[in-house]
């Protein structure tokens, strides 16, 4: 079943370039352009993708934040645990703005100036220079917004994913019998987003065919190279993360020869790549641990199904990345605030990526790139190689746990 998936996949993006190649922006049907309707598919799925956002952001980030808190392990193993979490997920987005650094000279002047005359971004909120202050401040106020629907309904997902860090945590804090009811609540409207985003991830070879012609239709062919480029770059950082910076941590702190852990886990490193889900790899990678290497249960039943849902520092890397990737290929080049915020929301973002979902990176995005005011349907630059993208990252998310578990385990 996953493999015919994504053989639509891969098909609606091979049709897409040749179907929007011939017709190109100006071919009509009954007076109608084809561009439209190629525009309205992509809108249609993207639009199915923006209804979930805030309530699958939501309901994962409580149901996650509220298991921890009533976990009877969690005080200084928690603590050490999103230590480490933190840590590296610092480590990854730094190394991802390192890496988009390097994409400037292939996104050439044309491309920029046809994409962004096509979307109207609001490329001057954007570029407008700030004081150090002035950021700061506007990060601040993202974080602690003084009303929470009207941030909800504005896609501001800063403040809703810290009120709902915060709301997980004391959902679990209350009386017994009100935060049965509350986490039952969340609980059920989390497993109905699952549903209702699996439902919408079936319309994705339509909604890429869409968004793909569109894209070929009104810029030509030109695309394709800066996408190769950032394929390319991803996968570099995704390595140096992978080789250098967890290895070094691991030999430094825990005193752990690198080689070791990962011969250790590479059986679940294969099946995330395969499965590109770090929830439906976790009984392997909990097997590869106990058994292969010999970390305690008490440690491994904590850390790893916790790192399978809010430490994913591979897929943060990538949205990185792709945020920025996206940014420049609007000719826009960010101030150390906007950067700033960008980090915080892929931080942030990363404790609502839904790991059990495919390319659940995908929907968190599109999120920092309303955040920061770039049109949605701008995803489509990155969607040609999402798929792959995302058994690299995957594994980068489970090798990073296992990781962080040996860390904890050992100091």
């Amino acid at each position: 079943m996953k493999k015919l998936f994504l053989f639509q996949i891969f098909a609606a993006m091979a049709l897409a370039v040749i179907v929007g190649f011939i017709t190109g922006s100006t071919a009509e049907i009954s007076g109608i352009p084809i561009v439209r309707i190629y525009d309205l598919i992509g809108r249609l799925f993207l639009n199915s993708l923006k209804l979930l956002m805030v309530p699958l952001v939501v309901s994962s980030i409580i149901t996650g934040t509220a298991k921890v808190g009533t976990d009877q392990n969690f005080g200084i193993l928690g603590a050490k645990t999103f230590v480490y979490f933190f840590i590296t997920g610092l480590f990854a987005i730094f190394i991802g703005f390192a890496c988009a650094a390097f994409l400037s000279p292939w996104i050439s002047e044309s491309l920029i100036q046809t994409l962004t005359y096509k979307s109207g971004a609001n490329v001057e909120m954007l570029i407008a220079t700030k004081g150090v202050f002035d950021s700061f401040e506007e990060i601040l106020l993202r974080l602690i917004p003084s009303n929470i629907f009207q941030v909800a309904s504005e896609g501001q997902m800063l403040g809703l994913i810290l009120f709902s860090l915060i709301f997980g945590i004391f959902s679990a804090k209350i009386d017994q019998k009100f935060s049965i009811v509350i986490i039952n609540f969340w609980n059920g409207l989390f497993h109905i987003m699952m549903k209702m985003t699996h439902l919408v991830m079936k319309a994705m070879p339509i909604g890429v065919f869409g968004l793909m012609a569109k894209m070929v239709a009104t810029t030509g062919l030109e695309t394709m190279r800066p996408i190769a480029f950032f394929f390319i770059i991803v996968v570099l950082g995704l390595i140096v993360f992978s080789f250098i910076v967890l290895p070094l941590l691991l030999k430094l702190i825990a005193g752990v020869n690198p080689l070791t852990h990962f011969r250790a886990v590479a059986p679940a490193l294969l099946t995330a790549f395969t499965t590109s889900s770090s929830v439906a790899t976790l009984p392997i990678t909990l097997e590869c641990m106990e058994k292969r290497a010999n970390i305690p249960n008490k440690f491994c039943s904590f850390v790893l199904p916790l790192g399978a849902t809010v430490n994913l520092t591979g897929s943060a890397l990538y949205a990185t990345v792709a945020v920025l990737f996206v940014a420049k290929c609007y000719g826009i080049n960010l101030e150390i605030g906007n950067l700033f915020t960008v980090g915080l929301l892929c931080l942030f973002t990363s404790l609502g990526m839904v790991a059990g979902i495919p390319s659940a990176t995908f929907v968190a995005i599109t999120i920092i790139l309303q955040s920061i005011g770039l049109p949605s349907e701008s995803v489509i630059l990155i969607l040609p190689v999402e798929r792959f993208l995302d058994m690299f990252r995957t594994t980068v998310n489970v090798f990073c746990s296992t990781c962080v578990t040996l860390l904890v385990a050992k100091k």
